[in-house]
């Protein structure tokens, strides 16, 4: 596996691939079984596999959470190179946002709920750095996982909107044994709340069953939040059940639903989502 730090390397090295199709894994590091699953299904769409570790300090809110995000570079740069990465870029900040950067790429509607709720700016922070990352390495494919669903119709209606000729793919959540969605941040949680953890995605369970069961979904809803505070989470910042394209509110069961969720368990925010 080839490392590159700097624009200039990486377009050289993306030109030394010459006309193999090329697909990209874009990471904040702190990489897990997640990461490489999305490394594996890359080399099963290209011939060739770049990924780019970079800690995006411009989708981060809260500066406290950003010196916290967990960073282990020589151990990512294994674990990818073991999975058959073949490209790694790791650019610093300076980078990717040099002196005098001045754009933020922007991408209303998806956007401007939920997460973009609750983390304002996060997601302008994420459309630009997608959009340099895209625009640098060029590949044919980019692969996310769905875990972070509501970044993925954000990168979806951001590549269709800029016409930037990629496919892009969204993986299966890959989750622990006990169900938990497989994240960076889980090494955050201390003993007692990474066994409490699991219930985020139980209670996403038990709500899809009752809103396919025609139950109402509002009270549904407002169900799993109280049995989640009382399974130790709080505050809630959301529970809902969507479109899985607009992420728009919906009243009653419909093909094509997501449940998505987001909650505190301590200190940590947990995300999950679930189709529904």
């Amino acid at each position: 596996m080839q490392t590159v730090r700097t624009s200039e390397e990486l377009t050289a090295a993306r030109a030394n691939l010459g006309g193999a199709t090329v697909a990209l894994v874009p990471t904040m590091g702190a990489l897990h079984a997640g990461h490489m699953a999305l490394i594996e299904e890359a080399s099963r769409r290209a011939d060739k596999v770049v990924a780019s570790l970079f800690v995006n300090p411009a989708q981060f809110n809260d500066p406290g959470d950003l010196a916290r995000y967990p960073r282990q570079e020589s151990e990512d740069a294994r674990l990818l190179e073991s999975h058959g990465c073949d490209l790694l870029w790791m650019p610093s900040a300076n980078d990717i946002y040099p002196q005098k950067f001045a754009t933020t790429v922007r991408v209303a509607g998806v956007s401007e709920r939920w997460e973009g709720e609750h983390r304002p700016g996060h997601f302008d922070g994420v459309a630009t750095v997608v959009a340099k990352l895209l625009l640098s390495v060029r590949p044919d494919i980019a692969l996310f996982g769905e875990k972070d669903f509501q970044q993925l119709a954000v990168i979806r209606r951001m590549v269709t909107d800029l016409n930037i000729p990629v496919e892009i793919v969204g993986v299966p959540t890959v989750r622990e044994p006990d169900g938990l969605a497989m994240s960076s941040r889980n090494a955050l949680l201390g003993t007692a709340d990474r066994a409490k953890a699991p219930a985020l995605f139980r209670e996403l369970g038990g709500l899809a069953e009752a809103i396919a069961g025609g139950k109402n979904v509002d009270s549904s809803v407002l169900s799993a939040i109280d049995n989640l505070i009382h399974n130790g989470f709080g505050p809630v910042d959301y529970v809902a059940y969507v479109d899985a394209q607009t992420l728009a509110p919906m009243a009653n069961y419909r093909e094509g639903g997501r449940l998505i969720a987001a909650a505190f368990l301590g200190s940590v925010r947990l995300i999950d989502n679930l189709a529904a």
